[in-house]
C-alpha cells in the first residue's frame, strides 16, 4: 500500500528521511487525536487537573457516567437521537427527490430555485431565529403550534440546501442513456428512480449522510427556540446547562462532551466508505 502526500515524503529515502516521516506523522497524530485521547482519558478520570494531560486514567472510573444521569445527561441525549435520526431521514428523502427533480427535469423557474436554495445556505441561523420561531408558533395553512414538541426541531432541518446541491450535481453525472434503456424494458419512473437513480447515488447519499447528522447533531439555536422544557433538551444545550452549573464536576461535563462526540465519529465511520467515495468521485469524472 502506498501512501501519497503534499510534503512528499513518498520519495524520499534512507534512515534520516524515515526518521523525519515518523517524527512527522507522529507529530500530526499527536495533534489531531491528543484533544480526543484527552478527553476519552478525563471522562474516566476520578482525580481530574484541568492542567494536566494524561493517556491513561490516574484512577479509572465511571462515577462521572453516574452522575452525568442524575443530571438527565442521557434523557438529553435520548433527544438528540430523536431529533437527528427523524432529521436526518427526512433530510435525505427530500435531498434526494428535489434532486432528482433538479436533474432530470426541466421546468420554468429551476435557475431561480436553484439561487434560492444557496441563498438560504448563506444566511446565518441568527437572522432566520425570530421568523423561525414565529413560523413554529403558527405553521402556515395547517396553523398548527410546534413549539414545544419534536416536530418543531425534526421539520425545519429536513430540507437542506447543501444535501439537495450535492445530490443534484451527482444526479447529473448519471448516464442518461440507463434510464432510457429501462423505459425500452418497460420500466416506469418509480422503478427508474428506484432502482437505477438511487444505488448509483450511493457516494452522494454517503457524503449527504455524514454532513447532515454532524449539521443536526450540533444544532444548538432551533431546539432553543422550539424546546419549552428542560426535559426537551438536546445534548448541545444541555452541555452548555451544565457548563453554567457550579455544582457540577469538570469529570460530569467531560463525560457528557464524550457521549456528545461518539455519535459523530460512529456516523463518519459508518458511511466512510460511501463518504470517501462521494468526495473523489467528482475528481474522477469527466
Amino acid at each position: 500500500m502506498r501512501f501519497d502526500s503534499a510534503l512528499g515524503l513518498e520519495s524520499r529515502r534512507g534512515p534520516l528521511a524515515t526518521t523525519g516521516k515518523i517524527l512527522i506523522y507522529g507529530l500530526m497524530v499527536v495533534v489531531f487525536t491528543g484533544p480526543l485521547i484527552g478527553l476519552l482519558m478525563s471522562a474516566f478520570n476520578k482525580t481530574l487537573d484541568p492542567t494536566s494531560f494524561s493517556l491513561w486514567p490516574d484512577e479509572f472510573t465511571l462515577e462521572n457516567f453516574v452522575q452525568a444521569k442524575d443530571k438527565n445527561v442521557y434523557l438529553y441525549l435520548l433527544n438528540s437521537f430523536i431529533v437527528v435520526g427523524f432529521g436526518l431521514l427526512l433530510q435525505m428523502l427530500v435531498s434526494v427527490f428535489a434532486a432528482y427533480s433538479l436533474a432530470r427535469k426541466k421546468f420554468r423557474g429551476m435557475t431561480f430555485v436553484m439561487l434560492l436554495m444557496l441563498t438560504t445556505m448563506m444566511l446565518p441561523e441568527e437572522i432566520i431565529a425570530i421568523p423561525l420561531s414565529l413560523v413554529l408558533a403558527d405553521l402556515p395553512v395547517l396553523h398548527l403550534n410546534l413549539i414545544g414538541t419534536y416536530a418543531g426541531m425534526i421539520l425545519p432541518v429536513g430540507a437542506w440546501g447543501f444535501s439537495i446541491l450535492v445530490m443534484t450535481e451527482f444526479m447529473k453525472e448519471v448516464p442518461v442513456e440507463l434510464e432510457e434503456a429501462a423505459r425500452i424494458d418497460g420500466a416506469g419512473e418509480l422503478r427508474i428512480f428506484a432502482t437505477i437513480i438511487v444505488p448509483l447515488c450511493r457516494p452522494a447519499l454517503g457524503v449527504i449522510g455524514v454532513f447532515g447528522f454532524t449539521m443536526i447533531w450540533d444544532q444548538y439555536l432551533l431546539p432553543l427556540i422550539v424546546s419549552t422544557e428542560s426535559d426537551m433538551w438536546t445534548l448541545p444545550i444541555a452541555l452548555r446547562s451544565l457548563r453554567s452549573d457550579e455544582e457540577v464536576g469538570i469529570g460530569v461535563l467531560l463525560a457528557a462532551s464524550l457521549l456528545a462526540l461518539l455519535p459523530s465519529i460512529i456516523a463518519f465511520l459508518a458511511f466512510q466508505r460511501q463518504f470517501m467515495r462521494g468526495l473523489t468521485s467528482g475528481a474522477v469524472k469527466g
